[in-house]
C-alpha cells in the first residue's frame, strides 16, 4: 500500500488544496472590486454600446418604429449646418470657463493660504456654492440677470444702465460662463489650496535668502510643485465644461439663436424635443469622442507640465 502511494505521487510533488492562500487573496480582491466593475459594465459599457447601436437606427417613438439606417445619421452629422455654430458656442464656453475658473481658483487659493485671522470663514464662504443645489443656484442667478433684476438694479444705483444679460448674444454667453465659474470655483480652490500647503516652506526660505522676488518664487517653486494638481483640475474642468446642461436649460434655453446652445443641450433638443433619437445618439458618440481625445491629449502633455514626469 505504501509503495503504491509513493508511485502515485512521485518525489517532488505534494498534495495541495484548491483554495490556496494566493487564490483566496485573488478571490477577495475580485469580490472587493465586483460592485464597481458591475456598475461600470451596467451603467457605462452597456449604455455606450446601446447608444452606438441606436446611432445606426432611426427610432420613432410616436410611430413605434425602429429602422436600421446604417451611416445615415453620421452623414447628417456632416451635413448639419447648425452643428458648426453649436461647436463654436461649445468651444467658447469651455475655453472661457476653464480660463476663468482655474485662474480665479488659483488666485483665491494663494490668498486663502495666508496666515490671517478669520481665514477659515472665507474658505467656507468661497466653497459653499459647490454644495448648493445646481438648479436652485441657477434659478436665483436667472432672477438676478433679468432686465429689471438685482444686478441691473445695483448698476443703476451708480448711473449705469445694464443690458438684458440673458437676451443678447454676447452677454448671454458671458453670463452663463460667470454663473458656472462662481458655482464650481470653490472645488478647484480647495484642490489648489491643499497643493499649496504641501509645498515645503524651506524652498521659499532658501529663495528669499538668495534674493528671489515673490513672483519669481511663485513661477519657479510654486507652479512646478503644484503642477500635478493643475493637470488634475484642468482635466476635471474641461470635461465638466463639455457636460454642462442645467445652466443652459434654466437660463437661456440655448438662445438667443444658437449663441449659448452647447453640444449637450443640442443633443437634448434633437433627442428629447424633436424625437430624433438616432441622431441624438450620434451626437452622443461625437461628444464621447471629443472628451476622450481631449483627456488623452491632456494626459500626454503631463510630461511637459508635471515636474516629476520624464
Amino acid at each position: 500500500m505504501a509503495v503504491a502511494q509513493e508511485n502515485a505521487y512521485p518525489e517532488g510533488r505534494s498534495l495541495s488544496p484548491f483554495w490556496t492562500i494566493a487564490r483566496r487573496d485573488s478571490l477577495a480582491g475580485f469580490l472587493f472590486i465586483a460592485p464597481q466593475l458591475i456598475g461600470i459594465i451596467a451603467f457605462v459599457l452597456i449604455p455606450l454600446g446601446l447608444v452606438f447601436w441606436y446611432s445606426l437606427h432611426e427610432w420613432n417613438v410616436l410611430a413605434n418604429t425602429f429602422t436600421y439606417t446604417g451611416a445615415q445619421n453620421y452623414l447628417m452629422l456632416i451635413e448639419d449646418e447648425s452643428l458648426v455654430e453649436v461647436l463654436g458656442a461649445t468651444a467658447i464656453f469651455s475655453a472661457g470657463l476653464v480660463v476663468m475658473n482655474m485662474s480665479l481658483a488659483l488666485l483665491l487659493a494663494v490668498l486663502l493660504n495666508q496666515k490671517l485671522a478669520g481665514i477659515a470663514i472665507f474658505r467656507t464662504l468661497f466653497f459653499s456654492p459647490v454644495v448648493v443645489s445646481l438648479v436652485a443656484w441657477t434659478i436665483v442667478w436667472g432672477f438676478l440677470l433679468q432686465k429689471n433684476g438685482g444686478i441691473n438694479g445695483m448698476l443703476l444705483m451708480v448711473g449705469i444702465e445694464g443690458p438684458n444679460w440673458l437676451r443678447e448674444e454676447t452677454t448671454a454667453m458671458i453670463s452663463v460662463i460667470v454663473v458656472q465659474v462662481f458655482k464650481n470655483v470653490g472645488l478647484n480652490m480647495i484642490l489648489f489650496l491643499a497643493a499649496l500647503q504641501g509645498v515645503p516652506k524651506e524652498l521659499y526660505e532658501a529663495a528669499r535668502i538668495d534674493g528671489a522676488p515673490a513672483f519669481k518664487q511663485f513661477r519657479r517653486i510654486t507652479l512646478p510643485l503644484i503642477s500635478p494638481t493643475i493637470l488634475l483640475t484642468s482635466i476635471i474642468t474641461i470635461v465638466g465644461s463639455l457636460q454642462v446642461f442645467a445652466q443652459i436649460a434654466v437660463l437661456t434655453q440655448g438662445g438667443p439663436g444658437l449663441s449659448t446652445t452647447v453640444l449637450v443641450y443640442y443633443l437634448y433638443q434633437q433627442a428629447f424635443q424633436f424625437h430624433f433619437f438616432g441622431y441624438g445618439s450620434t451626437l452622443s458618440i461625437m461628444l464621447f469622442a471629443i472628451v476622450a481625445v481631449l483627456t488623452f491629449a491632456q494626459w500626454q502633455m503631463r510630461k511637459r507640465i508635471v515636474f516629476y514626469e520624464s
